[in-house]
């Protein structure tokens, strides 16, 4: 089992999330995209890349990490309606509609990814110290 490359695929999935969070927070206000509704806010789906139920039963190797699995419109995501007359998206009765994304949820999702990151970065360190401590102790043999 490759610690270091399993925290590498762990740092990935975390930085692709980021990434997704990012792109919620920016279209926070976008009323239209190319297909001309409101911004769908996203999430990342992740998952590990070999089933643990086949590492279980020894039918595949080792633990390989996490993957992404796909990247998805929120379900349930809502919108929010804002009496906005002068803009250009108003509908007949002056309401605009806006993504319903919660800036906090967002930000604490941020929060929360930030430190698995973190964590990952933690455990790729730590790995690379046994190695080296491994190595120093196999030279001393």
């Amino acid at each position: 089992m490759d610690a270091i490359a399993i925290s590498r695929t762990g740092l990935d999935v975390e930085w692709q999330r980021l990434q997704i969070i990012a792109q919620n927070l920016a279209n926070m206000n976008t009323t239209r995209t190319a297909a001309g509704a409101p911004y769908r806010p996203l999430r990342l789906v992740s998952g590990p890349q070999v089933d643990f139920a086949q590492l279980a039963k020894g039918e595949r190797g080792q633990p390989a990490g996490v993957e992404v699995l796909g990247i998805e419109p929120m379900t349930g995501a809502t919108t929010r309606r804002v009496y906005e007359p002068g803009h250009p998206h108003a509908d007949a009765d002056g309401f605009v509609t806006y993504p319903g994304i919660d800036h906090a949820s967002e930000m604490t999702l941020l929060i929360r990814t930030s430190r698995a990151y973190e964590a990952n970065l933690t455990a790729m360190s730590i790995a690379q110290q046994m190695y080296t401590r491994a190595a120093e102790f196999g030279k001393q043999a």
